[in-house]
């Protein structure tokens, strides 16, 4: 069970990444959809879980190895945008949230 606190840095990490995946798509990433779906923070503050989502791209893999590649610009804008509210930046970890596709797939399963 996350605290509180850790609640509201989840939703705050999330908020702003949202926004820097936003800007910075079209320079970094191709002009793919990325979107930030859940964030999870460990108890000491110190580690984000990061799950997005790819879309309208064909190759999600080239796309999420660039995420990771520009892990620490990531972190160093996020560290701007909330460096009042946080003293210790998480580390910034990616996993790639296939549930949408996931969801797709049993609807198209469904449907037969």
């Amino acid at each position: 069970m996350d605290s509180v606190r850790q609640q509201r840095i989840n939703k705050l990490v999330q908020k702003e990444l949202a926004e820097i995946f936003r800007g910075e798509s079209r320079n970094l990433f191709g002009g793919a959809f990325i979107t930030v779906t859940q964030v999870r923070v460990s108890a000491d503050l110190g580690i984000a879980k990061v799950y997005i989502s790819i879309m309208a791209t064909k190759d999600r893999d080239a796309i999420f190895k660039l995420v990771e590649d520009q892990k620490a610009p990531i972190r160093k804008r996020l560290g701007n945008l909330v460096g009042k509210q946080l003293r210790i930046v998480p580390e910034l970890h990616f996993y790639l949230d296939d549930s949408l596709d996931y969801a797709m797939k049993i609807e198209s399963l469904l449907k037969k």
